[in-house]
């Protein structure tokens, strides 16, 4: 297989990774929840979690995967506040959280590029 047909198949099976953990554990994503959101906090999460594995399977197919990837990409795009937040609450924390905290924020541009790169490669294939 090669690595552009491996691309799309690594990219659903990350999101049906964090998909799952939200339903897992939800309550580590309950408390990156931006405050600013109504309603409550579990809500958000399961919600997330359904959309990614939504996401999941609509990047899996080839028939979906191009419209599912740019709809990942913009995911990716809106759970950057939580990210944001993340990182804010646990500025205080010790240096190895802290620096997962942190991480994850420029790690959204790759997840974003990469899924407009898959997206991209389905256009040739459909």
């Amino acid at each position: 297989m090669s690595r552009s047909e491996r691309s799309p198949l690594l990219l659903a099976g990350l999101l049906a990774v964090a998909g799952t953990a939200h339903f897992a554990a939800p309550r580590q994503f309950d408390h990156i929840v931006p405050r600013s959101l109504p309603g409550s906090p579990r809500t958000w999460t399961c919600a997330s979690g359904a959309a990614e594995l939504a996401l999941a399977a609509g990047v899996a197919l080839p028939r979906t995967r191009k419209a599912a990837a740019l709809a990942a990409a913009a995911f990716f795009v809106g759970v950057f506040p939580a990210n944001v937040k993340m990182a804010v609450d646990w500025r205080h924390r010790p240096t190895p959280q802290k620096a997962v905290a942190f991480g994850r924020l420029p790690l959204q541009l790759p997840l974003v590029l990469w899924a407009r790169r898959v997206a991209k490669g389905a256009e040739g294939r459909a």
